[in-house]
């Protein structure tokens, strides 16, 4: 029940928190199980909601093992579907329960499920693809070894911006990766050596090598132009929604720059406190509204509050602007402790 609200909930916030959303399968999004997703990882949490709420079956996702310390923390997790993956940083003690979280990615093939794993690893804000870790193929080759019909399809996330409210965001899909792909392979470590080849070429393409300090790149495969028309028509809501919604979000906005303003989670924080936040302050402004007229119309409060919003991010800025001094030095694109949100 939860993760069925929180999906729904995810879905209307994206018509404001995506600005645009380029699709190259759309019927990907239609896929059934037994399958596993094999991401790059470029923008913390988001990329799972993201991912989850768009696909129209559920989507059990493998998480950083650290954020799992708590046991009501654990079990919210469990209910959000969300599965513990610890590395040797999180304690080598904790290594032991990737077997039963993998245990647990092998019933849910056997059922039919669909499971997302980030390839990379790690979460790095940065248009670039990294090596990829072995996890992904020990899993395939493990399911494959239990006679599980799995396949494993490529999934590139690419985003206008990893500062900036609402953002363009590229999802690209590449060709699954089966079984009959690894045939003639006689042991283990060359299946696992075989498949990153496999999935590594297929992402390579997927994602784009930009540099942070190209502009022009990021200009010609993230930007989404506006035409005069829309600017003159737009302008007006636009103006109106930036400072109905300044009250929320300037201190939401500062509030994610303290907790995560120097790490690759800022964008991850600000839209999960918006999400929570937003239908207080919308129903706390519709509220307002009508105590002051008494008329059932201040209602449509709820509908254009969003609406002026939506306005406002079609006309905003779409890119980040690289730091004076760091954007020469970054080279693929990860933000330097100095970049700030606009």
């Amino acid at each position: 029940m939860l993760y069925r609200a929180l999906k729904g909930i995810v879905r209307l916030a994206m018509l404001l928190f995506c600005r645009h959303i380029r699709i190259n399968r759309p019927e990907a999004l239609r896929s059934r199980g037994p399958l596993l997703l094999a991401c790059n990882h470029p923008n913390s949490f988001l990329d799972a909601v993201i991912l989850d709420a768009l696909f129209e079956r559920p989507i059990y996702s493998l998480a950083r093992g650290d954020v799992f310390r708590h046991p009501w923390l654990n079990r919210l997790l469990g209910k959000l579907k969300i599965l513990p993956v610890y590395r040797t940083s999180e304690g080598v003690e904790n290594l032991g329960e990737n077997y039963r979280t993998f245990d647990t990615c092998l019933e849910l093939f056997r059922r039919g499920n669909i499971v997302l794993i980030f390839s990379e690893g790690k979460c790095v804000n940065e248009w670039h693809l990294r090596p990829l870790r072995k996890g992904t193929a020990r899993l395939a080759v493990r399911s494959w070894e239990e006679n599980i019909p799995l396949e494993v399809l490529p999934v590139a996330l690419t985003y206008s911006s990893f500062r900036r409210f609402g953002k363009n965001l590229l999802l690209d899909f590449g060709d699954p990766i089966r079984q009959v792909d690894l045939e003639g392979l006689a042991t283990e470590g060359q299946r696992l050596v075989r498949f990153n080849q496999l999935l590594q070429g297929q992402l390579s393409r997927l994602v784009p090598e930009i540099s942070r300090s190209d502009l022009d790149r990021q200009r010609v495969l993230l930007e989404r132009p506006v035409t005069p028309t829309a600017r003159w028509l737009l302008a007006m809501p636009a103006a109106l929604g930036w400072l109905l919604h300044a009250p929320l979000y300037l201190p939401a906005k500062n509030w994610a720059l303290r907790r995560g303003g120097h790490t690759d989670h800022y964008d991850s924080l600000l839209m999960a406190l918006l999400l929570f936040t937003y239908p207080v302050y919308a129903g706390l402004l519709t509220a307002l509204l009508w105590w002051q007229t008494r008329s059932p119309w201040s209602l449509l409060a709820l509908l254009a509050l969003p609406a002026t919003a939506w306005a406002f991010t079609r006309l905003k800025g779409q890119l980040d602007h690289p730091p004076a001094r760091a954007a020469g030095a970054t080279g693929k694109g990860r933000f330097s402790p100095g970049g700030g949100p606009r």
